[in-house]
């Protein structure tokens, strides 16, 4: 058996072009897996290795990797930093006991860092920050280590310190050693020097020396009671203190240095094995029942247990569907039969690889701790739970969120339109942010994404890996519907035609909801006059019918139906009468309701230089943007701000020429709000349009 101490998983996260990519490339520089680096800007990185991530320069899906460093092997995932394609990140860490947070130096933390940040924060996963790119023009170590404090509320502890800045950047202090680290002109990661550090900066090392010694002693009482008379603890116990308070998420060792010139990575590596946890150090999944409820038992890190997996990602590629798995109990054999326990059914495992980016290695087994990649499971999708036929159990689900936006694809031809559902089928096993549904009165294939770059990707994908002609429509918004006031109100099923007829009566009320807070059914009846069998039929008539609203056909959400009162017939009332009975109460109450149109706002940040900001905010007005904040950073402004998902399309395009093709933006979804009188007058009008269209065609 493997020593399971020795296990680090870990994933790389951080903003767009803040260096993840880099970093991995260099940790397998150094761990002896990759002899040559590559470049993302060559695009030759191991780890972007779809031609759209090395055309763009930029990680769309997270790759996994396997690497020693220091007799402890590390599984490595590098995710995407772009914010269209969090739900890597997300599920990334929801299987990940560890993550290195890596910083722009002249950039700091920025929007998708708060992102990712709060996603590791949400999963409990210990972090080490590695603040990188201290070579470039307008680093700044100290001043992105104050921005994790308040922009983040981190409480980092600052480990290396840097020698030098910008072009002058050498070396880094170990603070906690009080030892410099030099590296030569050479470029090379192994060629440095461990000298005394420079002394223009004794003294400020040794400030960072006594808050870090202070910090630390405070995570174990003897060593604090030893400190406090005076005895300074050994190096050895104040590295056993910091893995103890970074394991409870206390606060989060800070390093620094620059992946691209080889300075600082060894450092970072050192960290991960002293102080993030291994499989045995976080606290077990939780186990669940067939109805979501937590059963009391946890899968134990013990490969001598029962079988508990999770598959956290799907990847089709020439040889099969590769099924990402993370075990955390028990074992796995070549030829094992597991049960998956969404799908209720059994499946064989036929190979077990280890990944490294897109080539494998074969494995006769796995277990407890390890994160490999099964072949050829058939009816496994991420977020599914694999465990052994005799002693079943459920981890916790992955919850992901809906698209807010929509686009019209539709094949060339018939020979293209086969190849197109079978493309999409495998598309949409691969990432479950990424919805397909088929319009059937137009037969137009709709795709859903997170963003207008996670369809262009989509798309992309389509053409090149799979071969597809398709030809695409524009971007649609992805609104909703609601109710603004309470409505009690009253509906009467009645349909006699020979022998047994149709009757149902309801009474309800609906109540307007706080966004978020979807869709609730509560009855108040007593006395039997709707029977108790026939609740959940009235609860399903609207759920149902919730899947278009009445204004303009979009989903209707935040509301409450209270069943106050009915009545009911011996003979002729059934459930599908109540259900019926639904369906019509709601084209009937909701639009007395006062239905609105809500519309998806996203949450802006936008980075100019500081001579365009006027056109820039002047602009954003123009898009019925909110302003926010205004920050100074390294080289330019940043402008928080609020917009509607349906004034940003093509936004990109117009900032780079407004600023000189220097205008950088990230955009996520931030909430639902309701659409202006005259934004909502047109999405009703285009919704007629679009289904006069229809009807012509029919």
């Amino acid at each position: 058996m493997i020593d399971l101490s020795k296990y680090r998983n870990i994933g790389i996260f951080a903003h767009v072009d803040a260096g993840k990519t880099t970093t991995t490339e260099r940790i397998l520089k150094l761990t002896g897996k990759i002899h040559k680096t590559g470049e993302v800007h060559d695009g030759e990185s191991t780890t972007d290795f779809m031609e759209q991530e090395a055309e763009r320069g930029i990680t769309i899906q997270s790759a996994a990797t396997t690497c020693f460093w220091d007799d402890h092997r590390m599984n490595i995932i590098d995710t995407p930093g772009h914010v269209d394609f969090t739900i890597e990140v997300y599920r990334s860490l929801k299987v990940l006991d560890g993550g290195v947070g890596v910083f722009c130096g002249s950039g700091g933390v920025e929007p998708q860092s708060e992102t990712n940040w709060r996603y590791a924060n949400d999963s409990e996963v210990a972090r080490i920050i590695f603040v990188n790119k201290l070579d470039r023009i307008g680093a700044d170590f100290f001043r992105v280590i104050q921005q994790t404090r308040d922009i983040l509320g981190a409480k980092p502890l600052v480990m290396t310190i840097p020698i030098g800045i910008e072009d002058s950047f050498v070396g880094v202090v170990d603070v906690l050693e009080m030892k410099a680290y030099i590296w030569d002109d050479t470029g090379l990661p192994e060629n440095f020097e461990i000298t005394e550090i420079p002394e223009d900066l004794k003294e400020i090392a040794q400030k960072y020396h006594d808050e870090l010694v202070d910090t630390a002693v405070e995570q174990d009482d003897e060593v604090m009671e030893s400190y406090l008379d005076g005895n300074i603890p050994d190096i050895a116990t104040i590295k056993k203190c910091i893995r103890k308070g970074t394991i409870a998420l206390d606060f989060f060792p800070a390093f620094c240095g620059s992946a691209f010139k080889n300075k600082g990575v060894q450092n970072v590596l050192n960290g991960v094995v002293d102080y993030l946890p291994s499989p045995l150090e976080v606290p077990p999944e939780p186990e669940f029942d067939d109805e979501g409820n937590k059963t009391g038992e946890v899968a134990l890190a013990d490969p001598s247990g029962p079988l508990r997996a999770l598959a956290f990602k799907i990847m089709d590629d020439q040889f099969g569907a590769l099924t990402f798995t993370r075990i955390y109990s028990g074992s796995l054999k070549k030829g094992d039969t597991i049960l998956n326990t969404f799908t209720g059914k059994t499946e064989r495992v036929g190979r077990l690889v280890e990944m490294h980016a897109d080539t494998r290695t074969e494995l006769d087994s796995a277990q407890a701790g390890d994160i490999i990649a099964l072949v050829g499971l058939k009816n496994v999708q991420t977020g599914h739970t694999l465990c052994s036929k005799d002693k079943p159990a459920t981890l916790e689900p992955m919850v992901f969120p809906d698209p807010v936006i929509s686009l019209a694809v539709s094949a060339i031809d018939k020979a293209n339109a086969e190849k197109l559902s079978i493309a999409l089928g495998k598309m949409i096993q691969e990432d479950p942010s990424f919805r397909v549904e088929t319009d059937l009165d137009s037969g137009e294939t709709i795709l859903k994404g997170m963003g207008e770059l996670h369809l262009d990707i989509k798309v992309d994908i389509l053409k090149r890996t799979h071969g597809v002609e398709v030809i695409v429509g524009a971007p649609q918004v992805a609104y909703r519907e609601t109710i603004t006031k309470e409505l009690t109100d009253s509906y009467t099923h009645k349909k006699q035609s020979g022998g047994s007829g149709q009757f149902a009566k309801i009474d309800y009320t609906l109540t307007p909801l706080e966004p978020g807070e979807g869709f609730q059914f509560e009855s108040k009846v007593v006395g039997g006059n709707v029977p108790k069998e026939f609740w959940s039929a009235v609860e399903k008539g609207f759920k149902t019918s919730l899947v278009k609203g009445v204004l303009a056909g979009y989903p209707c959400l935040d509301f409450k139906v209270t069943l106050n009162d009915g009545a009911f017939h011996a003979v002729d009332s059934s459930a599908v009468a109540f259900e019926i009975a639904a369906r019509a109460a709601y084209r009937q109450s909701v639009p007395k309701a006062g239905a609105q149109i809500l519309e998806p706002i996203m949450k802006l940040d936008v980075f100019t230089p500081e001579n365009h900001v006027g056109d820039v905010i002047g602009d954003l007005n123009r898009r019925r943007g909110m302003i926010q904040s205004q920050d100074t950073a390294s080289g330019g402004i940043r402008i928080k701000a609020q917009a509607p998902l349906s004034e940003m399309f093509g936004y990109i395009g117009d900032l780079r020429t407004m600023t000189s093709g220097r205008g950088q933006f990230s955009m996520e979804f931030e909430h639902y709000a309701a659409c202006p009188k005259n934004v909502s007058e047109k999405v009703i009008a285009d919704a007629k349009e679009r289904e006069e269209e229809k009807r012509k065609k029919k």
